[in-house]
């Protein structure tokens, strides 16, 4: 019974420490290539090296984590190459779920989409990075979830987690001052029912950024 209760205690210990850094690192509070440590990370969520080794394990697994084969953990760092490929991979996915997500977008969705839009306008007033980073996720998640394709979602919430970093980076140099136009064009798209407009606003939203980093 003990031995079931340690078990427990230590998978609920690691689940913790795995979705808190997944955020972290989702939303850009971790900047591109910084080093992290299983002592540093059992540290600061007061756990043992086991879940902190298990919740890097899953996090490198996923792309969010780089494991160099010194054994130096860290947010990675990406090339040209692969910020092309993931900004592709961002169309793909998204374009494909704004389609599915259409029919059933009703009032209370697009209601919902400004009021989101309106708080990212709110964090680009503060110039608050990870807040602008968070909440343009919510933006696209919430838009998402009524494609009612988990699988989909999920491989598009992956891409957002290897991106996390560079985004921040890339919110630095963009230096917003309203938020992003396509939002706006989303919106008008879904109250017309316009599919081909939805899946224009939405690839140019999600790959205008990005491309920036590579030029």
């Amino acid at each position: 019974m003990l031995n079931s209760r340690s078990a427990d205690q230590t998978t609920a210990a690691h689940d913790r420490v795995y979705r808190t850094l997944r955020t972290r690192i989702m939303h850009g509070e971790i900047a591109p290539g910084a080093a992290l440590t299983l002592r540093g990370i059992g540290k600061e969520f007061d756990v043992s090296m086991t879940p902190a080794r298990e919740a890097v394990r899953r996090l490198v697994a996923e792309g969010a984590l780089f494991l160099s084969s010194s054994g130096r953990v860290s947010t990675p760092e990406l090339s040209n190459d692969r910020i092309e490929e993931l900004a592709a991979l961002r169309a793909l996915l998204e374009v494909e779920l704004s389609s599915r997500a259409l029919p059933r977008a009703h009032m209370a969705l697009i209601d919902r989409l400004q009021t989101i839009n309106m708080n990212v306008a709110e964090m680009v007033t503060k110039r608050d990075a990870v807040g602008y980073i968070r909440t343009n996720l919510e933006f696209h998640r919430t838009l998402y979830l009524r494609a009612q394709a988990p699988a989909m979602l999920a491989m598009a919430e992956t891409v957002w987690l290897q991106l996390g970093p560079t985004m921040r980076a890339l919110y630095g140099r963009l230096r917003r001052t309203e938020p992003p136009h396509y939002h706006k064009l989303i919106i008008a798209a879904l109250k017309a029912g316009d599919e081909p407009g939805l899946r224009l606003a939405v690839r140019s939203d999600v790959t205008q950024g990005l491309r920036l980093l590579v030029s």
